[in-house]
């Protein structure tokens, strides 16, 4: 029985992979070099050794599937069927994440937490998401059905369902296929970038204060 159900679950996602990517020609193909399908099935055996309390077994297994994929799972995670992780390389998802049904990784997406703290840290995602390549997706929140996340987007609080966010700080530009604002990808606000402007306009009124004030002292 248990066996049966294994490749019950194998077909489904070989066909989850064949359904949404057009370079896959076969499920031999699929199943001999596809790498991001290779990390869903050891996270599969490490989860089921971690639920049945083998937990430094499963993630030693999980290692070794780091190792030979480069995708990073945790065992506790929670994934439902049909993930689909493409190309793969640098995904990372945490310890106390959940993934929906039929949900696409893009390479480099992270579903991580943002402290040490115990308990949920890591997000939440409904059915149908989708993470673009590079998007980190930090926090206890719940990303909703159906949404997507943009590639590089950093994303620190929770996404409606059917609606799409971009950016760095991550802000809705779609929801329900309707346009919330303009969607500019050049002029989107960079903290960091603002961050720094503020704190050299403050070092030019300081050093103006000085000057102000070595004159008054006839320096």
């Amino acid at each position: 029985m248990y066996l049966s159900n294994m490749y019950k679950r194998l077909k489904e996602e070989i066909d989850s992979v064949r359904e949404r990517d057009p370079a896959a020609r076969s499920g031999l193909e699929i199943l001999l070099t596809y790498s991001g399908l290779h990390a869903v099935v050891i996270y599969r055996i490490a989860h089921r050794l971690y639920i049945n309390n083998f937990k430094t077994t499963a993630r030693a297994l999980s290692q070794l599937g780091k190792f030979l994929t480069g995708i990073e799972i945790h065992p506790a995670a929670k994934i439902g069927k049909g993930l689909f992780i493409d190309h793969g390389a640098g995904v990372v998802i945490g310890e106390t994440a959940e993934i929906g049904d039929n949900c696409l990784l893009y390479q480099g997406a992270t579903l991580g937490g943002t402290g040490k703290g115990k308990g949920k840290r890591h997000p939440t995602l409904g059915n149908n998401v989708m993470v673009g390549c590079g998007a980190k997706v930090l926090g206890p929140f719940k990303v909703g059905d159906n949404a997507k996340i943009a590639a590089n987007a950093v994303v620190l609080d929770a996404v409606p369902a059917n609606a799409t966010a971009v950016g760095v700080p991550a802000r809705i530009v779609r929801r329900n296929g309707v346009r919330v604002n303009d969607l500019d990808q050049i002029h989107i606000p960079d903290p960091v970038s603002q961050e720094l402007c503020r704190q050299r306009a403050r070092i030019e009124q300081l050093e103006a204060e000085i000057e102000s004030l070595k004159k008054e002292k006839g320096e």
